[in-house]
């Protein structure tokens, strides 16, 4: 008898456990993620029924409060008919577009000077006080000072937004860049690189994972941003929705353009999430669940 064919069978009977344990850990995260949808959608759906029963119960006013049906009647009614200031679509692509371009200025500002700062001391010295003092200062209260600069079109709400994404991006940035290992940069001295190098090949992707950390809280930034300054002044925009429905006391659009601006919000924490996963894709899957 060969040696393949006696070991062959244990071979087989010692990866036969293994693959049974990797399947069950794989079942168990699957019914795992399957419960936990299963329980939000249950928790929403109650939450959505109970303030339904208790609106048309008269337990809470519906004047004021409104309730699902008439919200969702209200999102049906400007998706089909539009809006006063057009259609439905238009102003949700207004509010995007404004809160995108100041998401992906403040971004980019955030992470520039972020490690620009982080990697040389003098300028963060000399810059440091100052942008402690910006980041002290109320930012919403800015719109109105925008509105007055910018006019009721895109650019004071873009303002608006990048002031609010500008300060967690660099903060993130710059701590990044200053929890970089040292012992890699002093290994890439050693190896010739040069400051350029060192910033571009090391220090940035050693920041990224930290940048990405505060692109999920930035976007929600973004979207304030937008609709703080549509709400003080605009032509157009989910914020003048919002507005509009305020001034003529109906409370269900009110809702409706907050349900529609937090749809946005998910679909790009969703977006950001892929983009991540993909990003990352050398890190070890987070196995909190098996401990």
């Amino acid at each position: 008898m060969s040696p393949e064919t006696v070991t062959a069978p244990a071979a087989t009977a010692k990866a036969g456990p293994a693959g049974e344990r990797s399947q069950a850990r794989a079942r168990a995260a699957r019914n795992h993620k399957l419960l936990v949808y299963g329980t939000r959608a249950a928790l929403l759906v109650g939450l959505l029924a109970l303030w339904e029963w208790l609106a048309r119960a008269a337990v809470i006013d519906p004047f004021n409060f409104s309730m699902p049906s008439k919200i969702w009647d209200q999102i049906s009614q400007w998706a089909v008919d539009g809006t006063p200031q057009g259609t439905l679509w238009e102003q949700v692509w207004y509010t995007l577009y404004e809160a995108l371009l100041g998401w992906v200025i403040g971004v980019i500002g955030g992470v520039v000077l972020g490690i620009a700062l982080g990697r040389i001391r003098f300028l963060a010295d000399v810059l440091g006080p100052y942008i402690k003092v910006l980041n002290a200062l109320p930012r919403i209260v800015l719109a109105p000072i925008f509105l007055i600069w910018f006019g009721l079109g895109p650019a004071s709400k873009v303002a608006s937004a990048v002031v609010l994404v500008f300060f967690p991006v660099f903060f993130n940035a710059f701590q990044g860049a200053r929890e970089v290992d040292r012992n890699l940069v002093a290994n890439s001295r050693i190896l010739g690189a040069s400051n350029r190098q060192v910033t571009l090949q090391v220090v940035i992707p050693s920041a990224t994972s930290w940048i990405f950390t505060s692109l999920h809280v930035s976007f929600g930034f973004a979207l304030i941003g937008a609709i703080v300054g549509e709400y003080i002044g605009a032509t157009k925009g989910l914020g003048l929705l919002v507005s509009a429905s305020q001034g003529t006391f109906n409370a269900a659009g009110v809702y409706a353009a907050m349900v529609i601006l937090a749809v946005v919000a998910l679909l790009a924490e969703g977006l950001l999430a892929f983009l991540e996963r993909r990003l990352f894709r050398w890190k070890p899957a987070d196995s909190g669940a098996d401990r």
